[in-house]
């Protein structure tokens, strides 16, 4: 069933009101302040169908409205968002857009479910991928308008995916130079928003026709949930994506999404604190004797810094390091932290180190010695104080 979002009590607020207004019960006598979990496999219903009505659980959950439209308002999508089983679900769902024979341009460094489910599908000779730095424009369009393509194969694409930062490198697209490039050839855009947030980009206003989230990450905030979602503002392309959950079963639990909702009350706060400690913490590194480099938007020097400057609200909370004397050093680095949490994945409250490379598949072009870092919301100080002592074994 869908609810017409941006609702006259937030149309006017400000992102940081939203996260906690949208998705609120009617103001009614007792009425609960938070909407319930409801728990049904299929709801009364007899005759024909309308089309708003939920009748089966895998086709809508009740529960499942407040989180849907509270992101479609972040968004600021025209229609409400679909959550989804996970985010590769969601990822899954978005590729079906795809046609058959059709031609995928998708950054080289990508969310590593994504980059392997693309490449079984090619391999299963559904589409075609064509590999891009996405913060090369110039590369980006011309694989988009299959320039340099083999013999045969010098056709437009289909579909143009964006990360922006890309994860672990933390490049950043021109999104909306892209999305015009990309709709020009009558390409699809879908963009990947899990490491930005709606509060620091928001893709649709730049041009994409679908942004995607992990929403195990940020949105929920707090590792205990696995779920994804799609927005978008295209009626027709929703209804393609709701069939898709509908039919491959990526549905989610009702109480899995109202813990999503959950958390996304404390979104703003997370991200605003979050942010200012990966900015402190990627400046100080940049002058660490054990440290190569360092990867953050943030940064004056760093190559996408202007780039995100015109088209971020701050930088995102996802800092990367390279550690001198290569991977057995950025291994022990995540071996010897006390406080910050050696594991995948990101976006919680609690800081998260991994060195990328452990992970099988992970692009060759990722450096060895790469350090992802995803800065939770501890104290400053005290993040530092455990990533220094580590970096000084």
């Amino acid at each position: 069933m869908m609810q017409a979002p941006k609702s006259s009590s937030t149309a006017n607020l400000s992102p940081e009101t939203v996260v906690v207004a949208a998705g609120r019960p009617p103001r009614e006598p007792d009425a609960p302040v938070n909407p319930p979990i409801v728990l049904s496999s299929t709801f009364h219903g007899a005759g024909v169908p309308a089309p708003d009505e939920r009748v089966y659980g895998r086709f809508s959950n009740p529960t499942w409205d407040p989180f849907e439209t509270a992101l479609s308002e972040l968004e600021g999508a025209a229609l409400p968002g679909l959550v989804f089983s996970s985010g590769l679900a969601a990822v899954a769902s978005a590729l079906s857009l795809i046609p058959t024979g059709g031609i995928l341009v998708m950054p080289r460094h990508s969310y590593q479910g994504s980059l392997l489910l693309a490449a079984g599908e090619a391999d299963n000779g559904r589409f075609t991928v064509r590999t891009v730095d996405i913060a090369d424009t110039e590369q980006v369009i011309a694989a988009l308008q299959g320039s340099g393509a083999e013999s045969g194969a010098a056709r437009p694409a289909d579909m143009l995916w964006i990360e922006s930062p890309t994860n672990p490198m933390l490049e950043v697209a021109e999104i909306e130079v892209l999305t015009h490039a990309a709709h020009d050839i009558g390409a699809l855009v879908v963009a990947d928003n899990t490491f930005s947030t709606p509060l620091v980009t928001r893709p649709l206003e730049l041009g994409a026709d679908v942004v995607l989230h992990s929403v195990t990450k940020y949105l929920a905030g707090h590792s205990d949930v696995v779920l994804g979602a799609l927005v978008t503002s295209d009626g027709e392309l929703r209804g393609r994506l709701h069939s898709y959950r509908s039919l491959h079963g990526a549905i989610a639990g009702p109480f899995e999404v109202w813990l999503a909702l959950r958390g996304l009350r404390t979104l703003a706060l997370r991200v605003e604190r979050s942010q200012a400690t990966a900015a402190l913490l990627a400046q100080r590194l940049l002058d660490h004797p054990a440290v190569e480099a360092v990867r953050y938007p943030g940064l004056p020097g760093d190559a996408g810094h202007e780039r995100a400057a015109k088209q971020m609200e701050g930088f995102g909370s996802i800092l990367c390091i390279e550690v001198a004397g290569g991977a057995a050093a950025a291994e022990a680095v995540a071996e010897n932290v006390r406080l910050w949490l050696p594991a995948t994945s990101l976006g919680g409250v609690e800081s998260l180190i991994e060195r990328r490379r452990r992970q099988p598949g992970e692009p060759a072009s990722v450096p060895g010695n790469l350090l992802r870092l995803s800065v939770g919301i501890e104290h400053a100080e005290d993040l530092w104080a455990d990533l220094t002592q580590a970096l000084a074994r």
